[in-house]
């Protein structure tokens, strides 16, 4: 790998420091004004994902202004979160009600479960039994769960009163979707035309891993999640459409689904020891749901959708959402990713392709850092 053979200099010192003061300067400027910035941000997320809708109905519609476009979109938007809420607001609360009618009768029965021991089956029986699902969501076990002031009930109270606040989002999703193209235009020639050919590559880079990673993978991610949500439901598993949903949120990540076949083996197993169902079977069911949906996911929407290219490693990803959360909060989380892009592709181009080094050294360090960075392809079908 190609670094740079100039001398430190007292001049190249001060400008480094200089440069980390100022990024250290950008982060808490950021995060001492992320309750005015998150819901601008939150809004340029939204109009990312939905420039590509408004571009196709232009098109469609022969439109030569994306105003009509722009408010057809959100009409649309709104009216499927509206219809999807309808759709799956009761399916939810009626699986709440049937999973506490298993903890009651689990909490009574003494079924034992094949090829499970009794040291599992005990504890997770008196687990299942301390829970009460009625008094979660009584108003007076609400009321002491805000008095008691836990972060994230805070948080949410916090967020219901700042309601005028994030109208603002709403609006500043109109404005920016109308004029995307002129402002994306217009960043680009904000950059010095010294720096436009490095500047321009980055972005480049970065536009890719966006377009794979907040477009492809989200819209692979919730073709998951209804894939899933069918399949725990004809497999009548408690909290299917719970599971399914969650299965969909984490698929956002690569491979961090398959963390949810921890709660679902904890439900198969709880529906068992009420002894209407056999645990191995329905558990064998809801694998087979994995394995099927993961078949559609991988071989024929990923190579649809995505194509041959794929995005960072998800290990990357954990890691920046981890870094860039823990340092400006919700705010860092949606930055996350098209910040490491950025990252990464200043480091390509002024180390890895850096400095004096031969083309086959260069090759070498660059097929070593797509190792590292690049998410693995996925199997072909033989």
């Amino acid at each position: 790998m190609a670094i740079s053979s100039r001398p430190y200099t007292f001049d190249r010192v001060v400008r480094i420091l200089a440069g980390v003061a100022l990024l250290a300067g950008a982060i808490w400027l950021v995060n001492s004004l992320r309750n005015v910035l998150l819901p601008f941000c939150v809004a340029c997320l939204i109009a990312y994902l939905l420039e590509p809708v408004v571009e196709l109905l232009q098109k469609l519609l022969h439109l030569k202004g994306r105003v009509i476009a722009t408010l057809l979109t959100l009409i649309g938007v709104t009216a499927i979160v509206v219809l999807l809420g309808h759709i799956f607001v009761p399916s939810v609360v009626k699986e709440i009600h049937q999973i506490e009618e298993i903890l009651h009768t689990t909490s009574d029965s003494d079924v034992a479960v094949p090829f499970v021991p009794d040291n599992i089956i005990e504890p997770v029986r008196k687990w299942a039994s301390s829970i009460d699902l009625g008094d979660l969501l009584d108003n007076s076990h609400f009321q002491s769960l805000l008095n008691q002031g836990t972060s994230f009930v805070a948080a949410t109270v916090e967020f219901l009163l700042h309601t005028l606040e994030w109208l603002l989002t709403f609006v500043y999703v109109i404005f920016i979707l109308i004029d995307y193209p002129s402002l994306m235009t217009n960043f680009r020639m904000l950059v010095p035309k010294k720096y436009r050919r490095v500047v321009y590559r980055v972005e480049d880079d970065m536009k890719n891993s966006m377009n794979l990673y907040f477009r492809g993978q989200i819209l692979i991610a919730a073709c998951a999640a209804v894939f899933y949500c069918i399949g725990f439901s004809i497999v009548g598993i408690p909290l299917a459409i719970v599971l399914g949903l969650l299965v969909g949120i984490l698929y956002i990540i690569p491979y961090f689904q398959y963390v949810t076949l921890i709660p679902v083996t904890l439900v198969c197993l709880i529906d068992s020891m009420s002894g209407s169902v056999h645990f191995w079977s329905e558990l064998g069911q809801c694998l087979l749901v994995y394995v099927v949906s993961q078949c559609i996911c991988d071989y024929i929407l990923t190579p649809k959708i995505m194509g041959k290219t794929m995005g960072l490693n998800p290990a990357i990803i954990l890691l920046a959402l981890s870094v860039w959360g823990s340092l400006l909060g919700l705010i860092g989380m949606i930055i996350a990713l098209p910040m490491t892009t950025i990252l990464l592709a200043y480091y390509k181009e002024y180390i890895i392709d850096g400095g004096d080094s031969s083309p086959s050294d260069k090759q070498q360090a660059q097929d070593a850092f797509r190792q590292v960075t690049e998410a693995p392809k996925p199997p072909l079908k033989s």
